[in-house]
């Protein structure tokens, strides 16, 4: 595959920080890692041994999320819960048995969509302040694709036709989210409705130029060019993260961290 179109498809790693450091990303994907493993252990074991195993485990993971919620708040992000123990009993409330406690990622779906004038329909979350495509969960009972449609005629009142899926992104990887989620993106075309932002959910809405995007803009350089491509109408192979090599870091041998 040309590099060009290699960059085009894909998604850059987070840089890890200096020395070695952990970065908040990198403390929140540990994080959450570990409590999933935990939860699912919990889900399906019968043994009193192992359960006091994985409890352990989760309280590791809260103690990791907390620190990447003290990091995140240094840095001046939005941020969850940095009491360990908060996140423990939350994690334990959410265990199932069998199959529904095998802990997956959540499902959001989300929706490019450009006007005439090649701009970009964007919504500003009224949780965080941050700008972003309209994008939701995914509702039982709906395609990935009407998700699409709802989420955008409910964030902002514009109806739309879904024509592609552009995207699929791991919400953590690109910093859109704090907890595991995988993006579902579609490109729609408008063909009705007026601006009007959610009452809860939005507190503005509003077309915008790629020369002339409002900040904080979430994740954008994760999906910006790629996003501007679609709405000109170029050809697009859907964007993903790549494999990160290695997937988990590895340390020269010798390496005490």
């Amino acid at each position: 595959m040309p590099e060009e179109a290699d960059r085009s498809t894909t998604t850059e790693r987070p840089a890890v920080g200096e020395a070695g450091a952990a970065t908040s990303q990198e403390l929140v994907r540990w994080g959450e890692t570990l409590a999933a493993i935990a939860r699912t252990g919990l889900g399906f074991t019968e043994s009193l041994y192992e359960r006091e195993r994985f409890e352990e485990v989760l309280h590791v993971a809260g103690e990791i999320r907390a620190a990447a919620a003290a990091q995140l708040a240094a840095e001046g992000q939005p941020i969850g819960s940095r009491v360990a123990a908060e996140l423990v009993n939350e994690w334990l409330r959410g265990v199932g048995s069998g199959v529904p406690g095998y802990v997956t990622p959540k499902i959001a779906v989300g929706g490019v969509v450009g006007n005439e004038q090649n701009e970009i329909l964007l919504v500003q979350r009224a949780d965080s302040g941050v700008w972003l495509y309209p994008t939701g969960w995914a509702d039982v009972g709906y395609s990935a694709a009407e998700v699409a449609t709802k989420e955008v005629l409910e964030e902002t009142g514009i109806e739309t036709e879904p024509q592609r899926l552009v995207m699929v992104l791991d919400g953590m990887r690109i910093g859109i989210t704090q907890i595991p989620l995988y993006s579902l993106v579609f490109q729609l075309r408008p063909v009705g409705g007026s601006l009007r932002p959610h009452p809860l959910e939005c507190s503005d809405v509003g077309w915008f130029a790629e020369d002339a995007l409002p900040s904080p803009l979430a994740g954008a350089g994760m999906w910006k060019e790629h996003a501007f491509r679609a709405i000109r109408g170029e050809t697009v192979e859907v964007l993903f993260d790549r494999p990160r090599q290695p997937v988990w870091r590895k340390h020269e041998e010798g390496d005490p961290t």
